[in-house]
């Protein structure tokens, strides 16, 4: 990407870590009592069963364990997870302000839909910034540093 102003990975919240965490050692431990007794050697199905629930869930935090921002002269890029990249074209950016991300306007964390309209692409709730778009829903997504990214925003706008 040419003139790379801004690069910020922001990593999933402490929260998703700890309940993905207590999630897979659960069935871990469901999954090796089953083998130890002896009931998965009588119904080997049962492995893929018990295996199946949290080979999706560590492929899902996986695909979805932070968001990555980058700022170039023409465009915001976020990307969260494989499929999920939102490029915006600063020319199209009517604001950037800095907000905060809560549970009572989106409902939780990941690629959500807030009550005032505003799509978000959230890895905890607290920081984030607020794109209001020429055309479209206003775009909300977290960051580490929501001043700084919106100070270049900003500056490219002409906006002080």
């Amino acid at each position: 990407m040419k003139d790379v102003l801004y690069v910020e990975w922001v990593p999933a919240g402490t929260l998703i870590k700890v309940l993905v965490g207590f999630f897979s050692l659960l069935s871990l431990c469901i999954l090796f009592i089953t083998i130890a007794v002896g009931v998965a050697i009588q119904h080997p199905f049962l492995i893929i069963v018990l295996a199946s629930p949290l080979a999706f869930v560590l492929v899902v935090f996986w695909n979805y364990r932070g968001i990555r921002i980058k700022v170039n002269n023409k465009k915001l890029l976020v990307y969260y997870g494989l499929f999920n990249c939102k490029r915006v074209l600063i020319a199209d950016i009517v604001s950037c302000e800095p907000t905060k991300a809560s549970f009572g306007r989106y409902g939780g964390v990941g690629i959500r839909y807030g009550t005032e309209g505003s799509w978000a692409y959230t890895t905890s709730l607290g920081n984030a910034v607020k794109i209001i778009l020429r055309k479209g829903k206003p775009f909300v997504f977290s960051s580490n540093n929501p001043e700084k990214i919106c100070s270049i925003i900003n500056q490219m706008k002409g906006v002080s």
